[in-house]
């Protein structure tokens, strides 16, 4: 009997295809897949720092061995996260947002965002937030001093 009741549990939480369909697409129109690239691209050159040995051959072939790396990890994360949006979204949300997301408007703002966030980081000067918020506590409570 539980199986049949955890099948159908399944059955009726199953996104509908259309559902899956936009989630993907508005994932992939979405913030995080506009800054992926830049994380991706970021963490890559610090791990090459890490080998001042290594030939330019080398440091090629990482770069392409870490680009095929992240883009099998971003076709995970953008499936992961369309499912997610077709699971949580109403069928009528889904469509808007992915028709505002396909707009010329969106489409320039995503563009934008990559530049809009590196100058924001740059702007706040090395904030380190677990520091702040240690030495905030510290100064309210006493605790957490070390």
């Amino acid at each position: 009997m539980s199986i049949l009741l955890l099948a159908l549990a399944q059955a009726v939480s199953a996104p509908d295809p259309e559902a899956l369909r936009l989630g993907r697409r508005l994932a992939e129109t979405g913030t995080l897949a506009a800054l992926l690239p830049i994380v991706t691209v970021k963490e890559r050159e610090e791990l090459l720092r890490e080998h001042p040995e290594w030939s330019d051959a080398d440091k090629a072939a990482f770069r392409a061995t870490a680009d095929e790396v992240a883009k099998a990890a971003t076709a995970r994360l953008m499936e992961a996260s369309g499912r997610a949006y077709a699971r949580i979204l109403s069928l009528p949300d889904l469509r808007a947002l992915v028709a505002f997301n396909e707009g010329a408007a969106a489409t320039r703002w995503r563009a934008a965002t990559p530049a809009a966030v590196l100058e924001s980081m740059g702007a706040m000067g090395g904030f380190d937030y677990k520091k702040e918020a240690r030495a905030a506590f510290c100064a309210k409570s006493g605790k957490g001093c070390d």
